[in-house]
C-alpha cells in the first residue's frame, strides 16, 4: 500500500512517501475505506513536529480526514461496499486505504466530488457546530473571521453568509489573499496589522461584532475580545498563531461578553450520534448551493510538498492529497 509516513518529528521534512507501507490494522467495528482524497490540516503539521496536544511517536501515517469509497463494513453498520463516505478523527489518512470506526463515518454529499467532500468535512462541520450549537448565531448578526484565508476561515465566511449573517468582516494576515477572501462573500476585508481592531469598530459604526471566529489565538485574541459588542461571543477554534491566550474573566463580566470553546470532534465523542445532526445541517447548505472553494490538489507522492505549502502559508482554503 502507498502512504505518506512520518519517519521523524521534524515537520514536513520528516514525511516520507512509501510505496510498500503496512496495510491499515483491522479492529472490531472497522470500516475499510479506499481513500480518494485526504485533507491536509494544521493538526497534521503539528503532529509532524511533535507539537500537537496528542503526542504520537514516529513512525506513523498521518492524515485525519478522508473521503472515498467503502471497501468493507460491519453487517450492522448501515454501510455497504461502494458507498461514498467521508471519515474523520483517526490517523492513517495519507494512504490508499484506511480503517475507521463506524461512528466516524458520514455520507459524502452527492453534489461534491471526493476532494470537495473532504474539504467540507472537518472545517465546515466544525464551523456549523460553532455557529449553530455554541454561538446560536442569529440572522442579521455581524460576524468577524480571523485567519480568513485558511480552511476554518474560508468555511466560516461561507457558512455565516449561508446562515443569514448581516455582515461578515474578514481579517487576513496575507495581503495576497484579499481577493480570494472577497470572493467567498466577505463584506469587508481588513489586514491583520496594527490598528485592525479600530478598523473593525469603524466598519460597525463603533458597535462591535456579535460573533468572532478565532482559529489563530496568539496576539490577536485580546483585540478580538475588545471588538465584541454587548452579548458578543468569541469562538475559540484553534491556535494557528502558536500562542494559547489567557483572559481575565472580569473583562467578560464587565462587558457582558463570552468566550466559547469549539471542539467538534470532542463533542461528537461526548454526545454519540450528534455528528449526523450537524452533518445534515451542512448537507442542507450544500443542497442550497454552498460549495467550498476549489481545493489545492497534490498527488499522494507529493505529501511532503503539500504539508510544506501549509507550513509556508501558501494555502488558501484547503489542500488535499489524491492517491
Amino acid at each position: 500500500m502507498r502512504a505518506c509516513v512520518v519517519r521523524e518529528l521534524t515537520g514536513p521534512a520528516g514525511l516520507v512517501y512509501d510505496d510498500a507501507a503496512a496495510e491499515p490494522p483491522d479492529f472490531p467495528g472497522a470500516v475499510l475505506i479506499d481513500v480518494r482524497a485526504a485533507g491536509v490540516c494544521f493538526p497534521d503539521l503539528l503532529l509532524s513536529r511533535g507539537e500537537y496536544q496528542i503526542k504520537v511517536p514516529a513512525p506513523f501515517i498521518s492524515g485525519s480526514e478522508v473521503a472515498g469509497v467503502v471497501r468493507s463494513a460491519p453487517a450492522d453498520s448501515g454501510l455497504a461496499a461502494g458507498d461514498r463516505v467521508s471519515a474523520f478523527g483517526m490517523l492513517g489518512g495519507f494512504a490508499e486505504r484506511v480503517a475507521v470506526p463506524v461512528a466516524n463515518v458520514l455520507p459524502s454529499p452527492a453534489e461534491l466530488d471526493d476532494a470537495e467532500a473532504v474539504s467540507l468535512l472537518v472545517n465546515y462541520n466544525t464551523v456549523y457546530f460553532a455557529f449553530q450549537r455554541r454561538a446560536a448565531l442569529q440572522p442579521g448578526e455581524t460576524v468577524l473571521v480571523l485567519g480568513s484565508a485558511g480552511g476554518v476561515g474560508t468555511a466560516a465566511i461561507q457558512v455565516a453568509r449561508a446562515l443569514g449573517a448581516g455582515k461578515v468582516i474578514a481579517v487576513v494576515h496575507r495581503s495576497a489573499a484579499t481577493e480570494f477572501v472577497e470572493s467567498l462573500g466577505a463584506d469587508v476585508v481588513l489586514p491583520l496589522t496594527d490598528g485592525w481592531a479600530r478598523a473593525v469598530r469603524d466598519a460597525t459604526d463603533g458597535v462591535g461584532v456579535d460573533v468572532v471566529v478565532d482559529p489563530i489565538g496568539g496576539a490577536a485574541f485580546d483585540d478580538a475580545i475588545r471588538v465584541l459588542a454587548v452579548d458578543g461571543r468569541l469562538l475559540v477554534i484553534g491556535f494557528a498563531a502558536g500562542g494559547i491566550p489567557t483572559v481575565k474573566v472580569n473583562r467578560l463580566l464587565l462587558r457582558n461578553v463570552g468566550v466559547l470553546g469549539v471542539a467538534w470532534g470532542e463533542y461528537l465523542r461526548a454526545k454519540p450520534g450528534s455528528g449526523e445532526t450537524f452533518a445534515a445541517g451542512v448537507n442542507r447548505l450544500v443542497a442550497d448551493g454552498l460549495r467550498p472553494p476549489a481545493p489545492q490538489r497534490f498527488p499522494l507522492s507529493e505529501g511532503r510538498a503539500a504539508l510544506q505549502a501549509l507550513a509556508d502559508g501558501r494555502v488558501y482554503g484547503k489542500v488535499v492529497l489524491t492517491p
